[in-house]
């Protein structure tokens, strides 16, 4: 697997910053994917997966569990993405004007859409 450049450099280098890739799509693939590449979402993911999944027989909220964090560690591991997003949320926040938040959250939705649909390896 390669990984994808990012447009930020990485400091000192000047060489671009490279986005680790998506690691297989379990449980446990994307909590070591966390630890290494995001681990500031790490004590979040741990808790959310405690509180959950872990003493539970049924495996209903699995699924949910893993799109959420699927899409978390995707905008996570690339910092250009995630400040953008961050950017966009602040923005929409401030504005009074739906027609200028509206376009501000679809922006904001249409990037977190497409992180949610990176596949592993990617």
């Amino acid at each position: 697997m390669t990984a994808q450049p990012l447009h930020s450099e990485d400091p000192g280098t000047n060489r671009p910053r490279p986005v680790p890739p998506m690691p297989e799509r379990t449980p446990q693939a994307l909590r070591l994917a966390i630890q290494d590449h995001a681990p500031h979402l790490l004590p979040d993911f741990e808790a959310h997966w405690r509180r959950a999944i872990a003493d539970t027989f049924n495996l209903t909220p699995v699924p949910a569990f893993m799109h959420l964090w699927w899409t978390q560690y995707a905008i996570a591991r690339d910092p250009e993405l995630e400040a953008h997003l961050a950017d966009l949320q602040a923005r929409a926040a401030k504005e009074t004007d739906p027609n200028e938040s509206g376009p501000l959250l679809a922006e904001y939705s249409r990037l977190r859409a497409i992180a949610a649909a990176v596949e592993p390896g990617r």
